[in-house]
C-alpha cells in the first residue's frame, strides 16, 4: 500500500466497513478486460474465512465467467466526503475502502436450504434479521458466493 498511514490494520475495524458498505463491486476474469458488476451483499465467517453472500437473475454473463475462472477481486468503499482546500486551491475526499481477492461459487439451485442462508445473510446485511423471504421467488434467484482469500482495509478519514 503506497500510504501505509491510511491502512487499516486492526481485522474489526475492517469488518466495521464493511458492515458500513451497502454495494460490494466484484470484478471477473473476462477475455481482454476485467468485468465488474455491483452486487447487494451479505456477509459471514464460515470455517474461519470470511464469506460475502450475493444474489442475482437465474443468467448472465457473470456465470459463465465465474465457472470459467472462479478468481475475483471485490472492493466496497463507504464514508465519502468532499474536502476543500481552499488555502491551496485543491480538494480530496474522505472515504473507507476495502479491497481484496477470493474465490466465487455458484450455490447449487437444486439446495434450497442453502440459497435461503445465502439470501438470509443478505437480508441480515440490510434489514431486520427476521424480515420475511418470499420462498416463490427462491426458484427465479441464483445465490452465489465469494471466500476471501486476502484483503485489505484504507481510510481516508475527514478533517
Amino acid at each position: 500500500m503506497r500510504k501505509a498511514n491510511r491502512e487499516i490494520k486492526d481485522p474489526q475495524e475492517v469488518l466495521q466497513v464493511i458492515k458500513r458498505s451497502d454495494v460490494c463491486r466484484i470484478a471477473f476474469f473476462d477475455e481482454e478486460y476485467p468485468y465488474i458488476l455491483p452486487f447487494n451483499f451479505g456477509f459471514t465467517e464460515e470455517d474461519g474465512r470470511l464469506v460475502f453472500y450475493f444474489h442475482g437473475a437465474v443468467e448472465g454473463k457473470k456465470y459463465e465467467l465465474m465457472q470459467a475462472n472462479p478468481k475475483v477481486g471485490f472492493e466496497m468503499d463507504t464514508k465519502h466526503e468532499l474536502i476543500y482546500d481552499y488555502e491551496h486551491g485543491n480538494c480530496t475526499m474522505a472515504y473507507e475502502s476495502v479491497v481484496g481477492t477470493g474465490k466465487i461459487e455458484l450455490i447449487d439451485d437444486a439446495d434450497f436450504d442453502k440459497k435461503m442462508k445465502g439470501l438470509q445473510v443478505i437480508l441480515d446485511h440490510y434489514r431486520e434479521p427476521d424480515f420475511p423471504i418470499n420462498e416463490k421467488v427462491v426458484a427465479f434467484t441464483r445465490v452465489f458466493k465469494l471466500t476471501v482469500t486476502e484483503m485489505k482495509g484504507k481510510r481516508r478519514p475527514a478533517l
